[in-house]
C-alpha cells in the first residue's frame, strides 16, 4: 500500500474514532419530538328532540296585591328525515287583590311532511281556553298546505293555508261545530350568536261566517344567557271578531317575559 493512502487511511480512522462521542452529543443535544397535538373535536349534532320550557312570575304586595305567571314550551321533532313535528303551549294566568284579571292557554301540535324542499303538507290540532273570552273551549283540527319562502340558517320563513273543522263551547250554550279555513305565516331569524326574533300570524274562520274569525299575532325576541338558558319577551295580540257577548272585548294584548331552559 503506498505510503500516502496509508497515511490517509489512518487520518481517517482516527477521525471516525474521535468523532462518535461528538456525534453522540449532538443527538442528545437535538429537541425532543413534538408531541402530536389532539384534533379538535366536532361539536355535537343537535338532537332529534330539541325545545325549551319557559316560567315567568310577576308578583306585587302593599296598596295592591298582584300576581301573574306564565308557564309555556316549544318542542320540536326532527330526525332529519322529510317529517317534522311541532309543539307548542302556554298558559297566563293573572290575579289582582284576589280577583282572576287573566286566563288563557292554548296549545297546538303540527306534524309537516315535505314534499319537496320548499313544499310540505300538514295536519294541526289547535287549544284555546280563554275565560274573559268567554270561551270554554276551542278546538279546531285542520290539515293543508305550506311553503317555505326562505329556508336558510339564520332566517327561515313559511305560509301555510288549510281547512278543517272547529269546535267552540261557550259559557251557558252548547258546543257549536262548524267548517273551518286557516291561514298563518311564521318568520323566525337569528339576530346574532345570542339573540334572536320570532313572529308568528295566524287565522282560523268558521266556513259558514267568514265574519267570525279569530286571529293571533305574535312576535318576540330571545337572548342566550348561558348555554342552556334564555331570557324571553313577548307581545302577544289575540282578536274574536264576534266574541259570545257585546260586552266581551274583541281585543286581547298579553306581555310575556319568562326564563327558558333550552334542551
Amino acid at each position: 500500500m503506498p505510503p500516502i493512502v496509508r497515511a490517509c487511511l489512518i487520518v481517517t480512522i482516527a477521525l471516525l474514532v474521535t468523532s462518535r462521542p461528538a456525534f453522540a452529543q449532538l443527538e442528545n443535544l437535538q429537541p425532543p419530538p413534538t408531541p402530536q397535538q389532539p384534533q379538535p373535536t366536532a361539536p355535537d349534532e343537535p338532537g332529534i328532540w330539541t325545545g325549551n320550557a319557559s316560567a315567568g312570575l310577576s308578583l306585587t304586595s302593599g296598596n295592591t296585591d298582584t300576581l301573574s305567571f306564565n308557564l309555556g314550551f316549544d318542542l320540536t321533532r326532527d330526525p332529519k328525515t322529510r317529517n317534522l313535528m311541532k309543539a307548542r303551549g302556554l298558559y297566563l294566568r293573572g290575579d289582582d287583590n284576589n280577583t282572576v284579571t287573566a286566563n288563557r292557554a292554548t296549545l297546538s301540535l303540527r306534524d309537516e311532511y315535505s314534499l319537496t324542499p320548499r313544499v310540505f303538507v300538514f295536519g294541526n290540532i289547535a287549544y284555546l281556553q280563554d275565560e274573559f273570552k268567554l270561551i270554554d273551549y276551542l278546538v279546531a283540527p285542520t290539515g293543508g298546505l305550506g311553503f317555505k319562502l326562505i329556508d336558510t340558517d339564520p332566517t327561515k320563513f313559511s305560509v301555510t293555508a288549510g281547512g278543517g273543522v272547529v269546535v267552540e263551547k261557550n259559557p251557558g250554550q252548547d258546543a257549536q261545530t262548524d267548517g273551518a279555513v286557516t291561514s298563518g305565516e311564521e318568520l323566525s331569524h337569528q339576530l346574532t350568536d345570542s339573540a334572536s326574533i320570532r313572529e308568528v300570524v295566524s287565522a282560523l274562520w268558521k266556513a259558514n261566517d267568514f265574519a267570525d274569525g279569530l286571529y293571533a299575532f305574535g312576535i318576540g325576541i330571545a337572548a342566550r344567557i348561558s348555554a342552556h338558558s334564555q331570557l324571553t319577551f313577548d307581545v302577544i295580540d289575540t282578536f274574536k271578531n264576534r266574541p259570545a257577548t257585546a260586552a266581551t272585548e274583541k281585543n286581547d294584548v298579553a306581555v310575556v317575559t319568562a326564563i327558558a331552559a333550552k334542551f
